[in-house]
């Protein structure tokens, strides 16, 4: 079974040039979808998945460097290449430095558009493999959770009574966003959105469900859980110094 094709959004104003960068990419192995404006493009972008971001800098509505901004605050993180007109310094070194996966100025080859696209997309590739859920990397040391100890590079939780399990993807993302985020009220939406990706359709019940095992599990390897709050209606708090008491209503 072939592999499926990926999907080129190109955001270029020049209708002319959209059209035949879009040509070239289609006869490449690539579908494409041409947006002639950051607010079109931006409006797909929070609903559906993308595999690279063509972005020009001139735009009518704004420039590439901004809707690129947006888009990562929003956390949409689609791997982009800048193609424009400018070949300032200045301009490429922001483009790269703001997040850009490659720089390229026109004119241009078609040959040489196709071969970075390819390039840059393998690397992506790369790059998402060393990852267990959207938010945790196998790369990353152990850490705390309500007494037991979480090896990410090995899956495994080893519990206050020495006994080691394996771990899920998703217990070890959610536990590792709540980690990160300390004393913070965490949204159901946000917990979602951090673990499984921003377009993944997850039900809230099935988060809920994913915390009922986590929860049962450590209780019954003597992890002292009251650091772990739901917080009804919302979603849920991790707080070991209790600096959100007001919040959770716990003492």
């Amino acid at each position: 079974m072939s592999a499926p094709k990926p999907l080129i959004v190109i955001v270029e104003d020049d209708k002319e040039l959209a059209g035949l960068v879009a040509d070239r990419l289609e006869a490449s192995d690539m579908h494409t979808l041409v947006c002639h404006s950051a607010a079109h493009a931006f409006k797909f972008l929070k609903k559906n998945f993308a595999n690279l971001l063509l972005l020009d800098l001139g735009l009518p509505d704004r420039d590439g460097f901004s809707l690129l901004e947006d888009l990562k605050q929003q956390g949409v993180g689609v791997p982009t290449i800048f193609l424009t007109g400018s070949n300032s310094e200045v301009d490429i070194v922001r483009g790269l430095s703001s997040g850009g996966d490659d720089y390229i100025t026109k004119p241009f080859s078609y040959g040489e558009l196709v071969a970075r696209i390819q390039a840059v997309l393998r690397r992506a590739e790369v790059r998402d493999d060393l990852k267990i859920t959207k938010n945790v990397r196998v790369s990353e040391g152990p850490f705390q959770f309500c007494g037991a100890t979480i090896n990410p590079q090995r899956l495994e939780v080893t519990f206050p009574n020495q006994k080691t399990t394996k771990l899920g993807r998703k217990d070890l993302g959610i536990i590792s966003y709540l980690v990160q985020n300390q004393g913070a009220v965490l949204t159901r939406k946000s917990l979602i959105h951090e673990v499984w990706g921003i377009h993944a359709d997850v039900r809230s019940r099935s988060l809920d469900q994913y915390i009922v095992k986590i929860r049962d599990s450590f209780t019954q390897n003597g992890c002292d859980l009251s650091p772990f709050h739901t917080i009804h209606g919302i979603g849920y708090i991790y707080d070991p110094e209790n600096v959100a008491k007001e919040v959770t209503g716990k003492k």
